[in-house]
């Protein structure tokens, strides 16, 4: 009876050791990657991200470390930003948009990739289909093409006499042009001419809109690009000094100013794509998680703005906006 004891006790003892020595180990921290344009622009944004985050179990400091990488309006930065962080072999990389995670995927084939405000990620190859994305990329989509055809036709129905409608586009933008085919089709079913601006860098802004209002484009549809969520306010504020109806894709412009939005809240889609990061930390791989699509398109007018500018919202318009600013 005494050996047993004591064969016991030595085992309670190496077992309690060899508890304390695991115990001692440092569990290991994940690397996040963040991939994107400004950290004064995507504030907001970013703690969108970060709160969802920390509702999964996941808090920067103790068991994820988040390497920021801004590229400040210069799209030239952004191969070296993207290289920065494969070096670095962090285990996800939040690009959000199509222009990021182009510069992403030409970087890494393995890292995977989460995006949340895509405009059309089979489209330009960046998943396979929505169902299967089949590679290293996954996120959410926001359906431009169909969401800006969709602008382009309340436009003409809150200013049914406009008949020249100015887009503003980035042909750097991978999704961009497809979104481009689909407006001219709406436009030409709607009896709408579109007068399209490329713009390439912000410092150009000031000019397209003096050209805008030189060809009598009787309200502006401006797609969701990196560059012009950076100029938001400037924007917003071009639209009233030229007295110009202005249809944006997220309703931050449109407290900032602008006439009105319809689209998906992009501080929503930048939380829900932590849920994807948090999958993919947890052992998921990125071409097991399907694509999502938005849920619902919210129509935002500002009253206030549309006053301004001398424009009556129709009544019929006014009922199904979703959010009013008064």
């Amino acid at each position: 009876m005494k050996k047993a004891f004591v064969g016991l006790t030595f085992s309670a003892v190496l077992f309690a050791l060899c508890g304390s020595v695991d115990a001692q180990q440092p569990k290991r921290v994940a690397r996040i990657g963040i991939l994107s344009n400004s950290p004064v622009g995507d504030k907001e944004r970013v703690e969108g991200f970060l709160r969802e985050l920390r509702e999964l179990g996941w808090t920067e400091g103790q068991n994820i470390t988040i390497e920021y990488r801004w590229y400040e309006g210069n799209l030239d930065r952004l191969p070296k930003l993207a290289t920065d962080l494969v070096q670095l072999k962090v285990d996800v990389i939040f690009a959000p948009g199509s222009i990021v995670v182009e510069a992403a995927k030409r970087e890494t084939t393995t890292i995977p990739i989460v995006f949340a405000v895509h405009g059309d990620p089979v489209g330009t190859g960046h998943v396979s289909s929505l169902a299967r994305p089949g590679g290293n990329i996954t996120g959410l989509a926001q359906l431009q093409a169909e969401q800006n055809a969709k602008g382009l036709e309340l436009l003409k129905e809150i200013v049914p006499t406009v008949n020249r409608v100015a887009v503003l586009w980035d042909p750097k933008a991978p999704a961009h042009k497809r979104i481009i085919k689909a407006v001219e089709a709406t436009g030409q079913e709607i009896g709408l001419r579109l007068l399209l601006f490329g713009v390439e860098n912000p410092s150009e802004i000031d000019k397209v809109f003096a050209a805008i209002a030189r060809e009598k484009a009787g309200a502006v549809l401006i797609l969701q690009a990196p560059i012009f969520i950076a100029a938001r306010q400037q924007l917003a504020d071009l639209g009233l000094k030229y007295r110009l109806p202005t249809m944006f894709g997220f309703s931050d412009f449109v407290e900032l100013g602008g006439l009105m939005s319809y689209g998906t809240n992009a501080i929503d889609l930048w939380r829900r794509a932590a849920v994807y990061v948090d999958k993919i930390l947890k052992g998921t791989k990125p071409a097991d998680l399907p694509v999502e699509l938005p849920k619902k398109f919210e129509l935002i007018i500002n009253l206030k703005t549309a006053k301004q500018i001398g424009l009556t919202v129709p009544p019929n318009v006014l009922a199904r906006a979703d959010k009013v600013i008064r």
